[in-house]
C-alpha cells in the first residue's frame, strides 16, 4: 500500500474512530485524518509484530487495532485541547 493508500485508510479509520467515540469532538478534517494515519501506522505495526502479514499489508487485525488506536488518540487529542471552563 503506497502513501496515498495510507491517507485513504487513515481518513477512513479516523472517521469511523470519530463515529465510535461518544460526544461531540471539536477536530478538524485534518486533525482526523492525521489521527487516522498514526492509528493505521499503529496498526499496521501491531499487526506486523504480532505476524499476521507486513507492515503496508492491509488485514483485518490491523485495521481493528488501527480503529481502537485512532479512538485512544482523538481522546488523548480531546484531553490535550481540554474544554473551556465555564467562569462564575
Amino acid at each position: 500500500m503506497g502513501i496515498i493508500g495510507f491517507l485513504v485508510f487513515g481518513l477512513v479509520v479516523g472517521a469511523v474512530a470519530r463515529l465510535i467515540k461518544p460526544g461531540k469532538q471539536n477536530l478538524s478534517i485534518l486533525a482526523t485524518l492525521g489521527l487516522g494515519v498514526v492509528g493505521s501506522l499503529i496498526g499496521g505495526v501491531v499487526a506486523s509484530a504480532l505476524g499476521t502479514g507486513s507492515f503496508t499489508e492491509l488485514n483485518v487485525l490491523g485495521a481493528i487495532v488501527a480503529i481502537v488506536a485512532a479512538v485512544l488518540l482523538i481522546g488523548v487529542a480531546e484531553s490535550v485541547t481540554g474544554r473551556k471552563a465555564v467562569r462564575r
